[in-house]
């Protein structure tokens, strides 16, 4: 039986990847951080799912998961590897908290390095393990490309994991193990929905209040156009199985935007988006 490692697997595109590869007879250990969420999923997914409790920044806890794993596969290697656990923090550079910041590149970034490397060998850069190499997904964003007013914290991380992902996959042909990302636009996860939550009262005598506001509304909207998580959930699978995955997947709702700001002088889309969120200098 493949097995594979999803983090973040408690909601959204984690969930819907658990879900269609449990359908398509893996065995999957998703990470959860609550332990509510690990009994939820084990009655939600049955036999063939284990809950694994962890924080992505917490290396003891990501590398004791990696040894119940090791034990459950008996000597065989792990198929793949999800490193979908994420987080976005929105806030302008100049007054965001670097605590803040520090959170969202911790989780983004460095939650990934961990799992990496605590689950990496199990892949088969053990050679003490038996069976075909295993395969690491990276989810990134169209913000790996591109980066967003007021979110620069999600975007540098994001462009983070596609450095990082690019590196990895030369570093990891040594051993036979792939490395492919995939980067979603808006999808109808709770990233979102906590996004328009925040608190944005801390801002409210700052220049940038009525940007922050408009963010909050777009955000809405992408939440009700956004693709389901069960596309991105395909995407993966693909990534995991395919004689010849992709390197890089990317799905948006609205690929034609994305295609026509790439091709526009970056100038240009500066000042569209600035005009947007009222962003612009005074005349």
């Amino acid at each position: 039986m493949q097995s594979v490692v999803i983090t973040g697997a408690s909601t959204g595109i984690g969930w819907a990847s658990a879900k269609l590869l449990l359908g398509r007879g893996f065995r999957v250990f998703g990470s959860v951080r609550k332990a509510a969420d690990a009994d939820r999923l084990r009655g939600e997914f049955g036999a063939n799912f284990t809950p694994l409790l962890f924080d992505v920044t917490d290396e003891a806890a990501v590398l004791a998961a990696a040894r119940e794993v090791r034990a459950a596969l008996n000597g065989e290697t792990l198929t793949g590897l999800v490193n979908n656990a994420g987080i976005a923090v929105a806030g302008p550079v100049l007054e965001l908290a670097v605590d803040e910041f520090r959170r969202q590149m911790d989780v983004n970034v460095i939650g990934p390095i961990i799992a990496t490397q605590a689950f990496g060998p199990l892949l088969g850069s053990d050679s003490s393990l038996k069976g075909p190499k295993g395969r690491i997904v990276m989810i990134s964003s169209v913000a790996g490309k591109n980066g967003n007013p007021l979110s620069a914290a999600y975007s540098a991380s994001k462009h983070a994991i596609e450095g990082l992902s690019e590196s990895l996959r030369r570093e990891m042909m040594v051993f036979g193990i792939d490395v492919i990302i995939v980067a979603p636009g808006a999808v109808k996860t709770p990233i979102w929905s906590k996004a328009e939550e925040a608190d944005i009262s801390a801002y409210q005598n700052s220049p940038y209040y009525p940007a922050l506001a408009q963010v909050r509304k777009f955000t809405r909207h992408l939440s009700e156009i956004g693709l389901p998580p069960e596309k991105i959930a395909e995407a993966i699978s693909d990534a995991l199985t395919s004689a010849s995955p992709k390197v890089r997947y990317q799905l948006t709702p609205d690929p034609m935007r994305h295609l026509v700001t790439g091709l526009l002088p970056k100038r240009m889309v500066d000042r569209i988006i600035a005009k947007r969120l009222g962003l612009m200098p005074p005349a």
